[in-house]
């Protein structure tokens, strides 16, 4: 089951610590590669089998692939599923489209909007916080979207995955995960 997402650096702490293992999708099979094994295998797929979507380290000695799955050899208790509240998920989740016009704009170009404004007691959370550009912003001023006669396009509300891991999915990189998460999506308790 998928636990968390990690960085590169963390995975290749737990490799070599021996507390995790590589899981590689190899002709509809999985296999299971401690860092030792996964240093030849990428030795090999480097002269053979380089494929564009592969991300490598480079150290002195040799180029390692990053693996896309690790494995936990022991784990005592499954991590708090807590989606962060900050800006990039925000974006994330409402897929860079202000929610009152509808188009999408870079981040730069977006700004963050309290549907009910803090003036009139709007609390900064999930369910509170959009996407706008900044003419709608200006247009909607200290009001409520009623009040400044404008639709949300959607309901904001607290994902319950990361906004950021469904963008990855849709990376090439990143299909190895498909079914793992899928895999989670069925098999985790509901509360």
């Amino acid at each position: 089951m998928a636990i968390h997402v990690i960085c590169v650096r963390r995975a290749f702490t737990l490799l070599t610590k021996e507390v995790a293992e590589v899981v590689s999708e190899e002709d509809g099979q999985f296999a299971s590669y401690d860092f030792k094994s996964w240093r030849e295998v990428s030795e090999y797929r480097a002269q053979h089998f380089r494929r564009a979507e592969d991300d490598w380290i480079r150290t002195v000695s040799c180029e390692i692939q990053v693996p896309r799955v690790i494995r936990l050899l022991n784990y005592e208790r499954l991590p708090r599923q807590v989606v962060k509240f900050n800006r990039r998920n925000i974006f994330a989740r409402d897929n860079n489209l202000c929610q009152f016009c509808g188009k999408r704009f870079p981040a730069g170009e977006l700004s963050l909007d309290h549907v009910v404004p803090r003036s009139q007691g709007g609390a900064t959370t999930w369910e509170n916080i959009v996407c706008a550009c900044v003419s709608c912003n200006v247009k909607k001023g200290g009001r409520t979207p009623r009040q400044a006669n404008m639709a949300l396009i959607r309901k904001p509300e607290k994902p319950k995955r990361s906004p950021l891991l469904r963008q990855k999915m849709s990376n090439l990189k990143y299909q190895s995960w498909t079914s793992f998460l899928d895999n989670a999506y069925w098999s985790v308790e509901l509360s």
